[in-house]
């Protein structure tokens, strides 16, 4: 079947991501006597990237954790200064996007979703993207899927998918997608791919 779409996951698809390197810079700064709780700062990213706590709410809690009581918006920028354009995937979404459109579906918190759009200009190409902060779901459900699915107004059967979670893919694969599961720092399978271009 023809493939009419695209739609890309964002974290360690079109851009690697380690969230140590903010723990780390913020462990340096602060000095916590108290390491801070992993399960804690876990948890909250989680209710923010749903969408079911508020921007002021996750930074209090989040900073609270490394004994930050600096200038809010460094500890924005520490907090989102963790991304770097993951070359062989934008290469493959910049060249997509000169056949047909292409989409984004990320699991991702309105802090992130704001310092990306800002600073990798990659994020250009895209026509349009559905957020789990903003849908109030996450993959790897249903749900999301569906919302994309309509949002996008694409067929599913003729959309390409691409992700860097198993369980993502396998969601995408039971709601119709063509899904490429997409191993963070492998360059060579975008070429592996053979996806017509």
């Amino acid at each position: 079947m023809k493939i009419d779409a695209a739609i890309f996951d964002i974290g360690n698809v079109l851009l690697l991501f380690d969230y140590l390197k903010a723990a780390n810079r913020l462990i340096e700064k602060n000095r916590p006597a108290v390491p801070p709780d992993r399960e804690k700062i876990v948890a909250a990213n989680r209710m923010f990237e749903l969408g079911r706590s508020t921007r002021a709410e996750f930074l209090t809690a989040v900073r609270a954790e490394f004994c930050d009581s600096g200038d809010e918006e460094e500890f924005v920028h520490t907090w989102s200064n963790i991304f770097v354009e993951n070359l062989p995937m934008t290469s493959l979404a910049r060249r997509l996007s000169a056949r047909m459109p292409v989409y984004l579906l990320s699991n991702i918190g309105e802090i992130h979703h704001g310092f990306i759009f800002q600073s990798f200009d990659v994020f250009s190409i895209f026509r349009d993207g559905v957020y789990s902060y903003r849908a109030g779901c996450m993959k790897p459900s249903a749900e999301i899927f569906e919302i994309a699915t309509g949002q996008f107004s694409v067929t599913p059967a003729s959309t390409l998918y691409f992700d860097d979670l198993p369980e993502n893919c396998a969601a995408a694969e039971a709601a119709g997608f063509r899904a490429h599961y997409y191993e963070p720092h492998r360059e060579d399978l975008p070429g592996a791919w053979n996806i017509p271009l």
